[in-house]
Protein backbone atom coordinates (compact mmCIF):
# COMPACT_ATOMS: atom_id res chain seq x y z
CA UNK A 1 0.00 0.00 0.00
CA UNK A 2 0.91 3.81 -0.46
CA UNK A 3 2.30 5.16 2.43
CA UNK A 4 1.33 8.97 3.55
CA UNK A 5 3.87 11.94 3.01
CA UNK A 6 5.27 11.83 6.61
CA UNK A 7 7.71 13.89 8.17
CA UNK A 8 7.89 14.43 11.80
CA UNK A 9 6.47 18.03 12.69
CA UNK A 10 9.71 19.24 14.10
CA UNK A 11 12.10 18.03 11.12
CA UNK A 12 8.94 19.40 8.76
CA UNK A 13 9.67 23.12 10.31
CA UNK A 14 13.53 22.16 10.30
CA UNK A 15 13.49 21.60 6.43
CA UNK A 16 11.16 24.73 5.36
CA UNK A 17 11.15 27.39 8.39
CA UNK A 18 14.66 27.61 9.83
CA UNK A 19 16.53 31.01 9.19
CA UNK A 20 19.51 30.97 6.78
CA UNK A 21 22.35 29.33 8.02
CA UNK A 22 24.95 31.68 9.24
CA UNK A 23 28.13 31.56 6.51
CA UNK A 24 31.70 32.66 6.96
CA UNK A 25 32.20 32.98 3.39
CA UNK A 26 29.65 33.58 0.54
CA UNK A 27 28.96 33.91 -3.29
CA UNK A 28 26.15 35.88 -4.57
CA UNK A 29 23.74 33.31 -4.92
CA UNK A 30 20.17 33.31 -6.69
CA UNK A 31 16.94 34.24 -4.74
CA UNK A 32 15.36 31.52 -3.20
CA UNK A 33 14.54 28.55 -4.71
CA UNK A 34 12.46 25.51 -4.24
CA UNK A 35 14.46 22.13 -4.90
CA UNK A 36 12.02 19.32 -4.45
CA UNK A 37 13.80 15.81 -3.64
CA UNK A 38 12.18 12.65 -3.13
CA UNK A 39 14.41 9.65 -1.72
CA UNK A 40 12.64 6.53 -2.02
CA UNK A 41 9.46 4.69 -2.41
CA UNK A 42 7.66 2.80 -0.20
CA UNK A 43 4.69 1.72 -2.75
CA UNK A 44 5.39 -2.08 -1.77
CA UNK A 45 5.86 -1.61 2.01
CA UNK A 46 3.32 -2.96 4.36
CA UNK A 47 4.71 -1.98 8.41
CA UNK A 48 4.33 -4.76 10.86
CA UNK A 49 3.30 -4.99 14.78
CA UNK A 50 6.35 -7.41 15.13
CA UNK A 51 8.82 -4.87 13.53
CA UNK A 52 7.35 -2.00 15.90
CA UNK A 53 8.28 -4.50 18.95
CA UNK A 54 11.31 -5.34 17.88
CA UNK A 55 12.43 -2.26 17.48
CA UNK A 56 12.01 -1.52 21.12
CA UNK A 57 13.17 -4.39 22.23
CA UNK A 58 16.36 -4.05 20.66
CA UNK A 59 16.84 -0.39 22.05
CA UNK A 60 15.48 -1.42 24.94
CA UNK A 61 18.20 -3.99 25.19
CA UNK A 62 21.12 -1.84 24.04
CA UNK A 63 19.90 1.56 25.78
CA UNK A 64 17.86 0.56 29.17
CA UNK A 65 16.97 4.26 29.99
CA UNK A 66 16.04 5.32 26.82
CA UNK A 67 12.33 6.37 26.44
CA UNK A 68 10.84 5.74 23.07
CA UNK A 69 8.64 7.42 20.58
CA UNK A 70 7.76 6.94 16.68
CA UNK A 71 10.69 6.01 14.51
CA UNK A 72 10.78 8.53 11.96
CA UNK A 73 13.77 7.24 9.05
CA UNK A 74 14.18 6.81 5.40
CA UNK A 75 15.93 3.18 4.55
CA UNK A 76 18.15 1.66 2.24
CA UNK A 77 17.73 -1.68 0.68
CA UNK A 78 21.17 -1.49 -1.43
CA UNK A 79 23.78 -3.08 -0.61
CA UNK A 80 26.76 -0.86 1.15
CA UNK A 81 29.47 0.34 -1.44
CA UNK A 82 29.46 3.13 -3.73
CA UNK A 83 29.89 2.86 -7.68
CA UNK A 84 30.21 5.99 -9.63
CA UNK A 85 26.56 6.71 -11.26
CA UNK A 86 25.17 9.76 -9.75
CA UNK A 87 22.30 8.60 -8.11
CA UNK A 88 23.55 4.93 -6.65
CA UNK A 89 23.14 5.16 -3.01
CA UNK A 90 25.95 2.08 -1.85
CA UNK A 91 28.84 2.22 0.47
CA UNK A 92 31.99 0.94 -0.65
CA UNK A 93 32.60 -1.49 1.99
CA UNK A 94 30.33 -3.41 4.17
CA UNK A 95 30.33 -2.82 7.83
CA UNK A 96 31.89 -5.67 9.52
CA UNK A 97 29.52 -7.25 11.86
CA UNK A 98 28.95 -6.03 14.78
CA UNK A 99 26.53 -6.57 18.50
CA UNK A 100 23.55 -7.43 18.88
CA UNK A 101 20.81 -3.93 19.56
CA UNK A 102 20.11 -3.06 15.78
CA UNK A 103 17.55 -1.41 14.75
CA UNK A 104 15.14 -2.60 11.86
CA UNK A 105 14.03 0.56 10.47
CA UNK A 106 10.61 0.58 8.37
CA UNK A 107 10.96 2.13 4.81
CA UNK A 108 9.60 5.66 4.69
CA UNK A 109 9.28 7.65 1.36
CA UNK A 110 10.27 11.57 2.47
CA UNK A 111 8.85 14.32 -0.02
CA UNK A 112 9.24 17.73 0.84
CA UNK A 113 10.79 20.90 -0.63
CA UNK A 114 13.98 22.42 0.69
CA UNK A 115 14.68 26.29 0.38
CA UNK A 116 17.51 27.51 -1.39
CA UNK A 117 19.24 30.35 0.54
CA UNK A 118 19.07 34.08 -0.66
CA UNK A 119 22.70 35.36 -1.40
CA UNK A 120 25.23 37.26 0.57
CA UNK A 121 28.33 38.27 -0.26
CA UNK A 122 31.48 37.71 2.18
CA UNK A 123 34.88 38.86 1.44
CA UNK A 124 37.90 36.57 1.80
CA UNK A 125 40.72 37.57 3.37
CA UNK A 126 43.83 36.80 4.90
CA UNK A 127 43.27 37.31 8.06
CA UNK A 128 40.05 34.91 8.45
CA UNK A 129 42.18 32.06 6.38
CA UNK A 130 44.83 32.48 8.99
CA UNK A 131 42.40 32.59 11.45
CA UNK A 132 40.28 29.86 10.70
CA UNK A 133 42.92 26.93 12.04
CA UNK A 134 46.03 29.08 14.27
CA UNK A 135 48.62 26.20 14.63
CA UNK A 136 52.19 28.67 15.33
CA UNK A 137 50.57 31.40 18.25
CA UNK A 138 53.38 32.97 20.08
CA UNK A 139 52.69 33.21 23.58
CA UNK A 140 51.97 36.76 24.57
CA UNK A 141 50.74 38.63 28.37
CA UNK A 142 47.60 39.53 26.30
CA UNK A 143 47.01 36.38 25.03
CA UNK A 144 47.26 34.73 28.15
CA UNK A 145 44.82 37.27 29.46
CA UNK A 146 42.74 36.60 26.06
CA UNK A 147 42.63 32.69 26.79
CA UNK A 148 41.98 33.32 30.89
CA UNK A 149 39.05 35.46 29.90
CA UNK A 150 37.58 32.54 27.79
CA UNK A 151 38.24 29.69 29.82
CA UNK A 152 36.17 31.56 32.25
CA UNK A 153 32.90 31.54 29.71
CA UNK A 154 34.00 27.76 28.29
CA UNK A 155 35.35 25.85 31.02
CA UNK A 156 36.87 22.56 30.25
CA UNK A 157 34.64 19.34 30.12
CA UNK A 158 37.15 17.81 32.59
CA UNK A 159 37.26 20.15 34.97
CA UNK A 160 33.62 20.23 35.05
CA UNK A 161 32.74 16.38 34.33
CA UNK A 162 31.08 16.52 37.87
CA UNK A 163 28.59 19.58 36.94
CA UNK A 164 27.59 17.97 33.89
CA UNK A 165 27.17 14.38 35.10
CA UNK A 166 24.77 15.96 37.73
CA UNK A 167 22.97 17.81 34.53
CA UNK A 168 22.51 14.30 32.91
CA UNK A 169 21.38 12.49 35.42
CA UNK A 170 17.85 10.47 34.76
CA UNK A 171 18.23 11.67 31.30
CA UNK A 172 19.17 9.24 28.02
CA UNK A 173 22.62 10.94 26.99
CA UNK A 174 23.23 10.61 23.22
CA UNK A 175 26.83 11.17 21.72
CA UNK A 176 27.49 12.99 18.22
CA UNK A 177 31.42 13.50 17.83
CA UNK A 178 33.27 14.98 14.73
CA UNK A 179 35.86 13.39 13.48
CA UNK A 180 38.85 15.62 12.14
CA UNK A 181 40.31 17.26 15.40
CA UNK A 182 38.19 15.42 17.50
CA UNK A 183 38.86 12.23 17.49
CA UNK A 184 41.80 12.23 15.03
CA UNK A 185 44.79 15.28 14.61
CA UNK A 186 44.49 17.65 12.48
CA UNK A 187 47.13 16.47 9.69
CA UNK A 188 48.55 17.86 6.80
CA UNK A 189 47.20 15.12 4.60
CA UNK A 190 43.50 14.48 4.90
CA UNK A 191 44.12 10.94 3.61
CA UNK A 192 46.29 10.38 7.07
CA UNK A 193 44.21 11.67 9.22
CA UNK A 194 44.28 8.00 11.63
CA UNK A 195 42.51 7.86 14.69
CA UNK A 196 44.75 5.78 17.16
CA UNK A 197 43.55 2.68 18.41
CA UNK A 198 42.91 3.62 21.78
CA UNK A 199 40.33 6.14 20.46
CA UNK A 200 38.76 3.12 18.38
CA UNK A 201 38.51 0.92 21.54
CA UNK A 202 37.46 4.38 23.38
CA UNK A 203 34.63 5.17 20.91
CA UNK A 204 33.10 1.51 20.56
CA UNK A 205 32.87 1.61 24.57
CA UNK A 206 30.74 4.68 24.21
CA UNK A 207 28.48 3.08 21.45
CA UNK A 208 27.66 0.23 23.97
CA UNK A 209 27.00 3.01 26.83
CA UNK A 210 24.95 5.64 24.76
CA UNK A 211 23.78 5.78 21.06
CA UNK A 212 26.78 7.26 19.35
CA UNK A 213 26.96 9.22 15.33
CA UNK A 214 29.86 10.68 13.64
CA UNK A 215 28.94 13.99 12.12
CA UNK A 216 31.33 14.88 9.94
CA UNK A 217 32.46 16.99 6.53
CA UNK A 218 33.63 13.81 5.12
CA UNK A 219 32.36 11.33 2.84
CA UNK A 220 30.73 8.44 4.63
CA UNK A 221 32.72 5.99 2.62
CA UNK A 222 36.05 7.74 3.59
CA UNK A 223 35.30 8.45 7.69
CA UNK A 224 34.00 4.79 7.58
CA UNK A 225 37.19 3.22 6.59
CA UNK A 226 39.01 5.57 8.88
CA UNK A 227 36.75 4.39 12.22
CA UNK A 228 35.59 1.19 10.99
CA UNK A 229 32.34 0.68 13.58
CA UNK A 230 29.72 -0.59 12.36
CA UNK A 231 27.67 -0.14 15.51
CA UNK A 232 27.43 3.77 15.07
CA UNK A 233 25.48 6.18 12.90
CA UNK A 234 27.35 8.08 10.19
CA UNK A 235 26.19 11.52 9.60
CA UNK A 236 28.40 12.42 6.16
CA UNK A 237 28.93 15.42 3.93
CA UNK A 238 28.06 18.25 7.09
CA UNK A 239 24.91 16.06 7.30
CA UNK A 240 23.26 15.68 3.97
CA UNK A 241 24.39 11.70 4.04
CA UNK A 242 23.44 9.79 7.01
CA UNK A 243 23.35 6.43 8.00
CA UNK A 244 23.02 3.88 10.72
CA UNK A 245 23.60 0.31 12.13
CA UNK A 246 22.75 -2.11 9.72
CA UNK A 247 20.93 -5.89 11.36
CA UNK A 248 20.11 -8.41 8.76
CA UNK A 249 16.28 -9.81 8.99
CA UNK A 250 15.87 -12.36 11.45
CA UNK A 251 12.04 -13.25 10.03
CA UNK A 252 13.65 -13.97 6.05
CA UNK A 253 17.18 -15.32 5.52
CA UNK A 254 17.23 -13.50 1.91
CA UNK A 255 16.33 -10.25 2.99
CA UNK A 256 18.73 -7.26 2.50
CA UNK A 257 20.42 -5.31 5.47
CA UNK A 258 18.41 -2.24 6.28
CA UNK A 259 19.89 0.82 7.36
CA UNK A 260 18.96 4.33 8.25
CA UNK A 261 19.33 6.68 5.06
CA UNK A 262 18.35 10.76 4.83
CA UNK A 263 19.85 12.18 1.94
CA UNK A 264 18.46 15.32 1.64
CA UNK A 265 20.71 16.93 -1.63
CA UNK A 266 21.21 13.92 -3.65
CA UNK A 267 20.09 16.07 -6.39
CA UNK A 268 23.28 18.08 -6.22
CA UNK A 269 25.68 14.98 -7.03
CA UNK A 270 26.13 15.76 -10.40
CA UNK A 271 26.93 19.46 -9.81
CA UNK A 272 29.81 18.50 -7.03
CA UNK A 273 31.17 15.92 -9.23
CA UNK A 274 31.46 19.05 -12.23
CA UNK A 275 32.47 21.60 -9.78
CA UNK A 276 34.99 18.89 -7.87
CA UNK A 277 36.18 18.07 -11.82
CA UNK A 278 36.79 21.97 -12.59
CA UNK A 279 38.25 22.84 -9.37
CA UNK A 280 41.02 19.82 -9.91
CA UNK A 281 42.00 21.54 -13.05
CA UNK A 282 41.53 25.34 -11.57
CA UNK A 283 43.84 24.74 -8.71
CA UNK A 284 46.37 22.86 -10.39
CA UNK A 285 48.82 25.48 -10.75
CA UNK A 286 48.75 26.02 -7.06
CA UNK A 287 51.07 23.79 -5.32
CA UNK A 288 49.71 22.24 -1.89
CA UNK A 289 46.18 22.67 -2.88
CA UNK A 290 43.95 19.21 -1.98
CA UNK A 291 40.62 19.09 -3.33
CA UNK A 292 38.69 16.12 -2.43
CA UNK A 293 35.22 15.03 -3.15
CA UNK A 294 32.36 13.90 -0.75
CA UNK A 295 29.54 13.55 -2.76
CA UNK A 296 27.26 15.85 -1.74
CA UNK A 297 29.97 18.59 -1.04
CA UNK A 298 33.83 19.24 -1.81
CA UNK A 299 36.57 20.44 0.07
CA UNK A 300 39.31 22.87 -0.98
CA UNK A 301 42.41 22.51 1.88
CA UNK A 302 45.09 25.12 1.95
CA UNK A 303 46.82 23.85 4.96
CA UNK A 304 49.87 23.22 2.34
CA UNK A 305 49.55 26.01 0.60
CA UNK A 306 52.24 28.78 1.00
CA UNK A 307 50.29 32.18 2.99
CA UNK A 308 51.24 34.50 0.08
CA UNK A 309 49.21 32.18 -2.76
CA UNK A 310 46.30 31.87 -0.63
CA UNK A 311 44.26 34.82 -1.85
CA UNK A 312 45.57 33.17 -5.32
CA UNK A 313 43.51 30.05 -4.76
CA UNK A 314 40.50 31.88 -2.70
CA UNK A 315 40.24 33.35 -6.32
CA UNK A 316 40.50 30.32 -7.82
CA UNK A 317 37.58 28.61 -6.16
CA UNK A 318 35.78 31.78 -6.52
CA UNK A 319 35.94 31.71 -10.14
CA UNK A 320 34.72 28.17 -10.78
CA UNK A 321 31.48 28.51 -8.22
CA UNK A 322 30.13 31.86 -9.53
CA UNK A 323 28.97 29.56 -12.38
CA UNK A 324 27.14 27.59 -9.84
CA UNK A 325 24.26 30.08 -7.98
CA UNK A 326 22.55 26.90 -6.09
CA UNK A 327 25.86 26.48 -4.37
CA UNK A 328 28.00 28.29 -1.53
CA UNK A 329 31.20 28.65 -0.80
CA UNK A 330 31.95 28.09 3.51
CA UNK A 331 35.37 28.26 5.39
CA UNK A 332 36.88 25.66 7.87
CA UNK A 333 40.02 24.41 9.84
CA UNK A 334 42.26 25.73 6.49
CA UNK A 335 39.77 24.48 4.03
CA UNK A 336 36.90 26.24 1.97
CA UNK A 337 33.73 24.27 1.65
CA UNK A 338 31.70 24.01 -1.46
CA UNK A 339 28.18 22.75 -0.62
CA UNK A 340 24.58 22.72 -1.70
CA UNK A 341 22.77 26.10 -0.84
CA UNK A 342 19.95 24.17 0.85
CA UNK A 343 19.03 24.44 4.82
CA UNK A 344 20.60 21.80 6.41
CA UNK A 345 24.16 21.50 8.21
CA UNK A 346 25.48 19.17 11.50
CA UNK A 347 22.62 21.01 13.08
CA UNK A 348 19.96 19.97 11.50
CA UNK A 349 21.59 16.23 11.08
CA UNK A 350 21.68 15.78 15.00
CA UNK A 351 17.85 17.13 15.39
CA UNK A 352 17.38 14.46 12.60
CA UNK A 353 19.16 11.79 14.37
CA UNK A 354 17.68 12.96 17.64
CA UNK A 355 14.09 11.86 16.27
CA UNK A 356 14.95 9.37 14.25
CA UNK A 357 16.30 7.73 17.91
CA UNK A 358 12.71 8.25 18.98
CA UNK A 359 13.49 11.89 21.11
CA UNK A 360 11.64 14.09 19.06
CA UNK A 361 9.79 15.51 22.27
CA UNK A 362 11.54 14.01 24.67
CA UNK A 363 12.43 16.28 27.72
CA UNK A 364 14.81 13.71 28.98
CA UNK A 365 17.09 13.56 26.34
CA UNK A 366 20.67 14.66 26.67
CA UNK A 367 22.84 15.35 23.40
CA UNK A 368 26.09 15.89 23.50
CA UNK A 369 27.85 17.26 20.62
CA UNK A 370 32.09 17.41 20.87
CA UNK A 371 33.57 19.29 17.51
CA UNK A 372 36.52 21.30 16.06
CA UNK A 373 35.01 23.50 13.18
CA UNK A 374 33.42 26.39 12.46
CA UNK A 375 30.31 23.82 11.11
CA UNK A 376 30.24 22.66 14.01
CA UNK A 377 28.40 26.16 15.51
CA UNK A 378 25.22 24.76 13.85
CA UNK A 379 24.73 21.92 15.89
CA UNK A 380 26.17 23.83 19.10
CA UNK A 381 23.65 26.35 18.49
CA UNK A 382 20.53 24.19 17.47
CA UNK A 383 21.64 22.27 20.99
CA UNK A 384 21.35 25.69 22.91
CA UNK A 385 18.22 26.51 21.07
CA UNK A 386 16.57 23.45 22.22
CA UNK A 387 17.99 24.24 25.67
CA UNK A 388 18.77 20.11 26.02
CA UNK A 389 22.59 19.13 26.65
CA UNK A 390 25.39 20.62 25.50
CA UNK A 391 28.23 21.41 22.78
CA UNK A 392 31.94 21.16 23.43
CA UNK A 393 34.24 22.65 21.30
CA UNK A 394 37.39 21.20 20.84
CA UNK A 395 40.27 24.06 20.77
CA UNK A 396 43.79 24.95 22.21
CA UNK A 397 42.90 29.06 21.52
CA UNK A 398 40.00 31.26 21.64
CA UNK A 399 37.50 31.39 19.14
CA UNK A 400 34.31 32.34 19.09
CA UNK A 401 31.66 29.43 19.74
CA UNK A 402 27.94 28.86 21.17
CA UNK A 403 29.35 25.78 23.23
CA UNK A 404 29.22 25.44 26.79
CA UNK A 405 32.33 24.06 27.12
CA UNK A 406 35.64 22.77 25.83
CA UNK A 407 38.71 20.89 25.55
CA UNK A 408 42.38 20.77 24.13
CA UNK A 409 42.49 18.38 21.78
CA UNK A 410 41.97 14.73 20.71
CA UNK A 411 43.71 13.38 23.97
CA UNK A 412 41.20 15.12 26.29
CA UNK A 413 38.04 14.16 23.68
CA UNK A 414 38.87 10.38 24.48
CA UNK A 415 39.66 11.39 28.49
CA UNK A 416 36.40 12.96 28.49
CA UNK A 417 34.63 9.98 26.60
CA UNK A 418 36.53 7.00 28.90
CA UNK A 419 35.08 8.96 32.02
CA UNK A 420 31.83 9.25 30.21
CA UNK A 421 31.96 5.36 30.13
CA UNK A 422 33.41 4.73 33.58
CA UNK A 423 30.34 6.98 34.57
CA UNK A 424 27.81 5.08 33.07
CA UNK A 425 29.45 1.65 34.20
CA UNK A 426 29.15 3.29 38.07
CA UNK A 427 25.34 4.34 37.32
CA UNK A 428 24.30 1.07 35.97
CA UNK A 429 25.80 -0.66 39.02
CA UNK A 430 24.04 1.25 41.66
CA UNK A 431 20.81 1.40 40.42
CA UNK A 432 20.99 -2.97 40.31
CA UNK A 433 21.83 -2.44 43.80
CA UNK A 434 18.94 -0.77 44.43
Amino acid sequence: MELPLFLPINLTHTLCLLPPLPLSLSLTLSNSLALEFQLFSASSYSPSSSLCNSFKHHRKKQFPSEKMTQQNVVVSESKTGINGGNTSITVAQKPPAAPGGYIPFPRRRILKNLEINGGQRINISIDSMRASSPTHVKSTPSLAEEYNSWILHHPSALDMFEQIMDAAKGKQIVMFLDYDGTLSPIVDDPDRAFMSESMRKTVRKLARCFPTAIVTGRCIDKVYNFIRLAELYYAGSHGMDIKGPTKESKSNENDKAEEVLFQPAREFVPMINEVYEQLVEKTKSTPGARIENHKFCASVHFRCVEEKRWIELAQQVKSVIKEYPKLRLTQGRKVFEIRPSIKWDKGKALEFLLESLGFANCNDVFPVYIGDDRTDEDAFKKLRDRGQGFGILVSKFPKETTASYTLQEPNEVMDFLKRLVEWKKLSTKSRSRV
